[in-house]
């Protein structure tokens, strides 16, 4: 594993330092749906916002390996603050794909919140200058925190040719929502975003060229080191949030069960139980293969990028299916733990338990559900088509 940064590393010691907080403020955080401002203000000042924003708007520009590490780290305290923090970072990061002048009014500030509709539920009616947009979002992660949004939408030509693009949009420009509630991740205020006939000039709007990061009319068009292809990025992202909540499961577990006798039985201390080591052995490696497994594919994501090369569609559905398996088997190592654990543990001042819903509900991701990114990997190596656009 390559050492992180200078940058980086401070961050990173800054969010661990703060894993505590993050989980103390758990049960807040869900009973009022969205993430407490404590939460927010301590990662913007250590810096979190700032990840993926280019040097030349006062940026870090970290790599995607570094950005990773430090989302586990968060969702290690929160899963709902990892979560949401990762759409921030990589909507921010797909900011970096539109023209000069959307990266010059998004990235003035040197560190942004973007969150992301990325379902093409609206519409784009082209005008003079650009477009006018209409639709709602469901699902839209970190909105209610959001500066920007990007907005998934469908445009019909003069010819009668539909097309999905993709508009960004001011906070002020967005309706949000009072309907997110819901049984895990339920601090990530993934409510329903609405726009009505809000204009958007031509150069906040981009196609789905953005997928391979091909997009022009942009000063790093041609720069090496951070033009991922967008949705094994995206996947690479994600996946650090499931790592981190089971990662945190683990501790919680191993922390808990120390002294605690197994009730109705002779067993005075768990911990001596051989079916209670032999789940902990295998959650933690469990565990420890998915964190091992996830360097493959961020080494690949950085060697293409840092050759200016664009991924096969091999190299792009093995990020697919290795991270659906990781999605699979964290919450596999979390479901083991939990079923070896007292009854006391669904008490909700127990944050064990909220881990445990927390990777049960973002499993469920359409993008990152196992079955339908292991079918996509399994078909490539069949020698088929992915039956996917989205690799």
């Amino acid at each position: 594993m390559t050492r992180l940064g200078t940058e980086a590393q401070h961050i990173l010691d800054t969010v661990q330092d703060a894993v505590p907080t993050l989980r103390r403020n758990g049960a807040d955080t869900e009973k009022q749906r969205w993430l407490l401002d404590e939460n927010i203000q301590l990662l913007e000042k250590a810096g979190v916002f700032r990840m993926v924003v280019p040097e030349r708007f006062g940026g870090l520009d970290l790599p995607v390996a570094d950005q990773a590490k430090i989302l586990a780290a968060i969702s290690q305290g929160c899963g709902s603050t990892g979560w949401v923090c990762m759409v921030w970072v990589s909507s921010a990061w797909i900011v970096s794909l539109f023209p000069d002048r959307a990266q010059e009014e998004v990235f003035a500030g040197g560190s942004v919140r973007v969150s992301g509709g990325f379902t093409p539920s609206g519409t784009l009616t082209p005008v003079e200058g650009g477009y006018r947009l209409s639709g709602s979002w469901r699902f839209n992660t970190g909105v209610p925190g959001a500066q920007w949004n990007i907005h998934a939408a469908m445009v019909e030509h003069a010819d009668g040719r539909h097309e999905e693009l993709f508009a960004l949009v001011p906070a002020e420009d967005i309706t949000v929502a009072d309907d997110w509630d819901v049984f895990g991740a339920a601090g990530t205020g993934s409510a329903t975003s609405t726009v009505k006939d809000v204009f958007v000039p031509a150069h906040r709007v981009v196609d789905t060229s953005v997928y391979d990061a091909s997009t022009g009319d942009r000063w790093n068009a041609d720069a090496k080191g951070r033009n991922y292809n967008m949705l094994s990025y995206v996947l690479a992202t994600c996946a650090p949030v499931y790592l981190g909540i089971a990662r945190s499961a683990l501790d919680l577990f191993t922390e808990r069960v120390a002294g605690k006798p197994i009730t109705y039985t002779n067993w005075a201390d768990q911990r001596e139980h051989p079916y209670t080591q032999v789940t902990v052995g295998r959650a933690a490696n469990q565990i420890a293969a998915c964190e091992a497994l996830s360097q493959d594919w961020l080494r690949v994501l950085q060697e293409r990028a840092d050759r200016g090369e664009k991924m096969t569609v091999e190299e792009k559905a093995t990020v697919r299916g290795q991270v659906g398996y990781v999605v699979e088997a964290t919450k596999a190592a979390v479901e083991m733990l939990y079923d070896i654990s007292s009854a006391s543990t669904i008490v909700r001042s127990n944050p064990f338990q909220r881990a445990f819903r927390d990777i049960a509900a973002l499993s469920l991701h359409a993008l990152l559900t196992p079955v339908s990114s292991l079918e996509a990997h399994g078909r490539v190596l069949l020698d088929l088509e992915p039956g996917t656009d989205y690799i």
